[in-house]
């Protein structure tokens, strides 16, 4: 079995979904690896990794502002503020979505389905550069 693993800095625009589909594909081509899994790891607390509707544009706005319903920011809701009113709610989408995703390879593809895409969903006002793990691993 064959490792190999790339850390992709992915930089995001504020509190929007980054389709990464086509960087994450490009490591896999990279890899050599025709048949195998494809493990993505986001490194952070304030943003998320998810699969995801990737032709109507409309899903992925439906997402957010359900998100900004559930997870208000409003700085009387929660006791840590120190990184401005907008990030306790990032940490709690954070954790109700997540931040880590396998998809399997075949014949050096990743196997997602016709109207799948793979998103960073970046949880704070401003944008970051966020840091993505992509290790592949197979034959």
């Amino acid at each position: 079995m064959t490792h190999y693993q790339q850390l992709l800095k992915i930089q995001t625009t504020g509190k929007s979904l980054s389709k990464i589909t086509g960087k994450v594909q490009s490591v896999v081509g990279e890899s050599g690896i025709e048949t195998g899994l494809c493990s993505l790891f986001l490194r952070h607390t304030s943003a998320s990794l998810l699969i995801q509707e990737n032709a109507d544009p409309d899903v992925l706005k439906d997402l957010e502002n359900f998100f900004s319903q559930l997870v208000p920011e409003d700085d009387r809701l929660y006791i840590h503020n120190a990184e401005g009113p907008d990030d306790m709610p990032a940490h709690i989408r954070t954790a109700l979505t997540k931040t880590s995703e396998q998809i399997p390879i075949d014949r050096g593809r990743l196997l997602l389905g016709t109207w799948q895409g793979i998103y960073i969903w970046e949880h704070r006002q401003h944008g970051y550069i966020r840091e993505l793990v992509v290790h592949i691993s197979g034959n």
